[in-house]
């Protein structure tokens, strides 16, 4: 396994230009534009005319009325991201964790969620429509509503079958009555569509409390992969379904590491798979918080700006099994799978660090991770884009042979 990240040129979100700069020939890096103090959850794609988009969160700071959903995009040829712009504004919620799906040669939706403060069992889906391809935008919409269980959330790509069937992983984050949401509950399901999007119908995965973030990919035989992030800070959980999606098995634990952060992964020619995360967990954490909102009130307001987040013990068979909160975000590192995702043998550091992220807060520069990775793969290489101290989006594009068998 090779540990080593290469010194960067650009180190600080000073350098958030947007420009392309070339590392080592088989590496280039950027840190998009950021239009406002805390930028987080970046999601890549692929529009139609082959401008590689990405999209994120940005305001003061995560639960905030003022976090809303930005894009900047990448032109086929450009040696730089554009100028973001903001595609959500809800002066009443926190808008977060924007994904886009291309239906067509024209059509792309932008989704994202829609939450009350830091509570997420408030949290709905919204969408807007472009008909030309994500230049123009329609009006925003509620697409999925909250249920009286709880909070609706999304993460990760729309996945489309050969057949048509579009498969929308969500997870609930379930109401506890008389406690704010902390996440000790939350689930996964798959939003199955028919009728390209015109009505959906909800399939459980079994047994996956606390597995969240599912993301899809699909083998050449069919089968589909569904990787989580976990809740409990142990492991990324997989599961499978050998019928598009109708039935999954209970996700189980693989031998890599969760640090209750988002992870994503892409499908690659021979079935290899290419995975995104940190490489660590619980495990590696010397303190822990309460919840991820712990210096949000009820109303979106920050109650202790420029403090860390409250530290409890990391002893969880004292405490329960409840969702860590805390382990660090860091290294951001990029594993290969040759199995369909049961074994990562090839891994590689994009990022190191020792992420620090006890607290949310951007203002002071107190945030230190590498989180919430995007993967897509092109003809020119794989594309990744991640939360740099949740105060600018990291792009990095590497080369195939970046991670290999002789560099593992």
């Amino acid at each position: 396994m090779n540990r080593t990240a290469p010194t960067l040129p650009v180190a600080a979100a000073g350098d958030a230009d947007g420009k392309l700069r070339d590392v080592d020939g088989l590496r280039v890096d950027a840190l998009l534009p950021a239009p406002a103090v805390q930028n987080h959850a970046a999601n890549l794609c692929v529009l139609p005319d082959g401008t590689l988009a990405c999209v994120w969160f940005a305001g003061t700071q995560e639960g905030v009325p003022d976090i809303s959903v930005w894009m900047s995009r990448l032109e086929a040829g450009s040696d730089a991201w554009t100028e973001p712009v903001q595609l959500s504004d809800d002066r009443t919620r926190s808008e977060q964790n924007p994904v886009l799906h291309v239906v067509d040669d024209h059509v792309v939706w932008l989704l994202w969620t829609s939450q009350r403060a830091g509570d997420q069992d408030t949290a709905r889906v919204c969408r807007r429509i472009s008909h030309d391809g994500g230049r123009t935008w329609g009006d925003g919409h509620v697409l999925i509503r909250e249920t009286e269980a709880g909070g609706v959330f999304v993460r990760q790509p729309i996945m489309r079958l050969p057949s048509g069937r579009l498969l929308l992983p969500i997870f609930h984050c379930v109401r506890v009555p008389g406690s704010r949401w902390v996440g000790d509950r939350d689930d996964s399901a798959v939003l199955i569509s028919d009728d390209a999007g015109a009505t959906w119908r909800e399939v459980a995965v079994p047994d996956s409390v606390g597995c969240v973030h599912m993301n899809i990919g699909r083998l050449s035989d069919g089968t589909l992969v569904a990787l989580f992030r976990s809740r409990w800070a142990d492991s990324v959980y997989r599961s499978v379904s050998h019928d598009d999606g109708d039935t999954w098995v209970t996700p189980a634990p693989t031998e890599v590491p969760n640090n209750n952060s988002s992870i994503q992964f892409v499908v690659l020619d021979g079935d290899r798979l290419a995975m995104v995360f940190n490489d660590s967990s619980a495990a590696d954490a010397t303190a822990r918080r309460l919840s991820l909102y712990d210096e949000i009130d009820e109303d979106g307001g920050l109650t202790a700006p420029g403090e860390p987040g409250e530290a409890r013990s990391t002893d969880v068979e004292t405490t329960g099994r409840t969702a860590f909160w805390g382990a660090p975000r860091a290294p951001m590192t990029l594993a290969l799978s040759d199995d369909g995702g049961v074994t990562w043998p090839h891994r590689r550091d994009i990022e190191t660090g020792d992420g620090y992220c006890l607290s949310n807060n951007s203002r002071d520069g107190l945030n230190r991770e590498f989180s919430y990775p995007s993967i897509v793969a092109t003809e020119t290489g794989l594309h990744v884009a991640f939360t740099r101290y949740r105060q600018a989006i990291e792009y990095v594009r590497l080369q195939a042979n970046w991670v290999s068998e002789e560099t593992a």
